[in-house]
């Protein structure tokens, strides 16, 4: 994986030149994953990585002291910084307080997962907080319009599962799903000891891009499809498809479908008297006959893979959401 080239940083000081005092005395609250990254080469990198234009819109989660967001501040148009903790948001305000920066900088108070209505911008970077890591994901790849790119520090083990390939032993669920919207890239490894307070664990940053234009599916049918393939993802596709409480589950989507058709078409396509798990077990085994992933099992098998399994489903009536 990608080194970080030190020689690429800007080597010079802090922007606003108030970090390392400030790093030194606050308090962090680690509950809300506050490991501030306090090496400004690994930083400016993050920063540069991003490939910020001079007219962009940037969105930084949880920006913390600042220590990010100064650097973004130089090269963007606009800063809104998404802030849970009031002490750190009155700490940013006072970083740029009387520079030619501060009119750039919009603070946005609240928790990033409980906003429902997100300004529009171009770019987001975020040194993130792990617990909500997965969630961040795909809040941001499920938006309307997603960002052109995304630079997140993530757990390295989160990190590695993301960019995980078919046939990796890291391969699951996430890395299935990120792929299918996003091209996703392991940037850098960044070592405990650039953040105080140092975490538990080592962390990486990754390099989403969203695909544009997005595919054509519905993301929870998408993911309803994988939750049931990768719940043991070495087993095969026949093995978990013969499940009695996946059937269970198949058999009812496939009534709540054939009612929703019903009223559309305005007749009954329901038959009470009608054997559907029986039904529904014959059009699986037609799926994994007709696609020939019967024996197939979702460690080594590609998006391109799943959209085929999901449209042979849809061809027989069976819907995952």
């Amino acid at each position: 994986m990608p080194k970080v080239n030190k020689k690429s940083f800007s080597k010079k000081p802090d922007p606003v030149g108030t970090a390392d005092q400030m790093n030194k005395v606050f308090k962090f609250n680690t509950d809300l994953g506050q490991h501030i990254l306090k090496n400004p080469l690994i930083a400016q990198g993050i920063v540069d990585k991003a490939e910020i234009r001079p007219s962009d819109v940037v969105l930084e989660i949880g920006p913390g002291t600042g220590n990010l967001t100064v650097r973004i501040l130089e090269q963007a148009r606009r800063v809104i910084a998404s802030e849970v903790d009031p002490k750190m948001a009155a700490e940013l305000t006072k970083r740029v307080q009387g520079t030619p920066q501060e009119k750039k900088l919009e603070i946005i108070m609240g928790d990033f997962m409980k906003l429902e209505e997100l300004p529009y911008f171009d770019v987001c970077i975020s040194n993130t907080p792990y617990q909500i890591s997965s969630g961040i994901v795909f809040k941001l790849l499920s938006m309307p319009k997603p960002p052109r790119v995304a630079v997140l520090m993530f757990q390295r083990e989160f990190a590695l599962n993301l960019t995980a390939r078919p046939g990796d032993n890291l391969y699951n669920r996430l890395s299935a799903n990120a792929q299918m919207w996003a091209n996703v890239k392991h940037v850098m490894k960044v070592g405990k000891n650039n953040f105080r307070p140092p975490p538990k664990v080592e962390s990486s940053v990754v390099k989403l891009e969203p695909k544009n234009p997005k595919p054509n599916i519905d993301y929870n049918e998408w993911d309803g499809m994988l939750r049931f393939c990768f719940n043991r993802k070495n087993k095969t596709l026949n093995a978990t498809f013969r499940n009695s409480k996946i059937l269970d589950i198949l058999e009812l989507n496939y009534k709540t479908y054939m009612a929703v058709l019903s009223e559309q078409r305005g007749e009954m396509l329901i038959d009470s008297k009608a054997d559907y798990k029986e039904l529904v077990k014959e059009n699986v085994t037609k799926v994994m006959t007709e696609t020939g992933f019967g024996d197939q099992r979702p460690s080594k098998m590609d998006q391109t893979d799943f959209l085929k399994l999901l449209y042979a489903f849809h061809q027989v009536g069976i819907h995952f959401a």
